[in-house]
This record gives C-alpha cells, structure tokens and sequence, in this order.
C-alpha cells in the first residue's frame, strides 16, 4: 500500500533550522500582531520619556536616537530575513509548479493510454457485430435463393 505524502510536509521536513527561524520570524513580523505590539512599545517609549513626570528617569529624550537605533537595527535583521524567507517561498513555488507539471504530464499520459484501450475495444466490438451480421447473411443467404 502506497501512502499519499502531502508534497508541502515532504518540503517543510527538508527545510533547516535556520530556514525555518527566518520563515517563523518574517511571518511574525508580517502580522498584525507585530504592527500592534510595535506600536504599543513605540507609545510607551514615546510616553515614559516626554511626560514630565517621568523626567528623572527619562533614558532617552527627543529625538529618541537611541530608539531610532533600535529601529534600525530592527529592519537591519527584518530586511535580509524577509527576503530569505520570500526567496525560499520562490522556490517552493517553483518546485510545486514543477510538481504540477509532472503530475499533469502523467494524467495525459494516462488518459490517452485509457482512450487508446476503449477505441480498440470499441473497435473490437464494432468487428464482432459486423461479423455476427456477415454470419448470419451468410446463413441467410441460401435460404433466400431456395
């Protein structure tokens, strides 16, 4: 017995570990649920170092470079993680066409061959008739000059 594999499982498995960090980081980082706790953490920080009553603990005033540092650094890593997992989704894309591709190619095969058989099947049966309709001329035929 055969057992079907889902083609993405078979691919997931090949995948590394670090091909899968990145996937699980660029799909976090392109959800809403990042754009909200990065908007939350960007309030605060805006919050907790211009109110003031915070001023003696304010560890980053305006223009908060420090915060901008972070930013940056963020889309520093976010960039190339992003693009790595999306080049992989390329390939997955281009492998799954190709699987396609392969499984079509053989369905034709297949049907045509299925087509092929039922013709000469048909042609068979179309023979026999024609030669159970010939017989029975023939036996008929004797009987017709008596």
């Amino acid at each position: 017995m055969r057992i079907n594999r889902n083609w993405h499982d078979v691919h997931r498995e090949k995948m590394s570990v670090g091909a899968v960090v990145a996937d699980a980081v660029a799909n976090f980082i392109g959800s809403w649920q990042f754009i909200i706790i990065q908007s939350a953490i960007f309030a605060l920080w805006v919050i907790f170092n211009t109110v003031w009553l915070f001023t003696a603990y304010e560890f980053d005033p305006y223009p908060f470079i420090l915060f901008n540092l972070f930013m940056s650094a963020e889309a520093a890593y976010a960039s190339p993680l992003i693009l790595m997992s999306q080049n992989r989704q390329s390939d997955r894309d281009r492998i799954q066409a190709q699987h396609d591709y392969d499984t079509n190619v053989a369905a034709k095969e297949e049907i045509e061959t299925i087509l092929r058989e039922l013709s000469r099947l048909e042609q068979e049966k179309l023979d026999l008739i024609l030669a159970l309709l010939g017989d029975k001329a023939a036996a008929g035929a004797p009987e017709a000059r008596a």
